[in-house]
């Protein structure tokens, strides 16, 4: 009996099937708008694609009379760089106290406890503390994120590592290993993929974080913009520019997926498709 769990669309098939949720959102959209410009002409809720598309033209091509950047590129690389400086030193942070945690049981003990309260602080709710210690700079909005991921990434690559069979341990200290070749020969390419997977779903909630760094004290950055012009009501930025930075997530986590595939193809032979 042909049952639905085993039915595994072709390539072709795949496409389509993916597409056609967006073209169906699309179309609600487009029909939505159009009912909101029928009763009002004025409207701005919902703005046609068209003046959307013109307005994110203008803002990717044309210079700004204030700055004379093109303000589209400017917020994209200023957020880009906050974004890639935060998961760079998360990441970081992550891959050493979690490596440590899982392989030295007296690091385990003593600071186990203290990362278990720390993950579950609301990184929120700090902001205003590190704006008034590390002040309104890109310093505050890097540390938010560092924040916001390190502790989940401790956590997690620390349960990876403690999860190695411990027969693997033994064998590696049988064959003369010591503890930091364990964690150079064992530890650490068990390790890598995890982190990568980590990191993908740390993804989300470093661009939350960037952005709500970025509308209380910033003067460029997609988080800025967007909460620049809602005071006009804007939508036909803001939309695009949610788009956009959804659009820029999706890249990154595709991005890190074909690293971890290509790095580690081993840890994926078992993955359904």
């Amino acid at each position: 009996m042909r049952r639905a769990m085993n039915i595994v669309p072709g390539p072709g098939t795949r496409v389509l099937l993916a597409a056609l949720p967006f073209v169906l959102l699309a179309f609600i959209y487009i029909l939505g708008s159009a009912e909101r410009r029928a009763v009002n002409p004025d409207d701005k809720l919902l703005p046609p694609v068209s003046e959307m598309a013109s307005t994110i033209t203008r803002m990717a091509t044309e210079p700004d009379r204030r700055t004379g950047s093109i303000v589209l590129w400017a917020d994209t690389s200023a957020s880009l760089q906050r974004l890639g400086l935060g998961l760079g030193f998360a990441t970081l942070t992550g891959l050493v106290i979690g490596l440590a945690l899982g392989i030295l049981p007296l690091v385990r003990a003593t600071f186990a406890p203290l990362v278990a309260v720390l993950s579950m602080i609301p990184p929120m709710a700090l902001l205003p503390i590190l704006f008034i210690v590390f002040g309104l700079g890109e310093l505050s909005k890097v540390v938010l994120i560092v924040i916001g991921i390190a502790p989940f990434l401790v956590r997690d690559l620390a349960m990876t590592v403690g999860a190695i069979p411990i027969e693997q341990m033994v064998k590696a200290q049988t064959l003369g290993a010591s503890t930091w070749q364990t964690v150079l020969r064992v530890a650490l390419p068990q390790a890598m993929p995890r982190l990568l997977e980590a990191l993908r779903l740390s993804i989300g909630p470093a661009f939350l974080f960037l952005i709500s760094a970025e509308a209380i004290a910033a003067e460029n950055g997609l988080g800025y913009r967007i909460f620049l012009v809602r005071r006009y009501l804007a939508m036909d930025v803001i939309i695009p520019y949610v788009a956009w930075i959804t659009l820029l997530a999706y890249v990154l986590d595709l991005a890190l997926a074909k690293i971890a595939r290509r790095a580690f193809p081993w840890a994926y032979v078992g993955e359904r498709r």
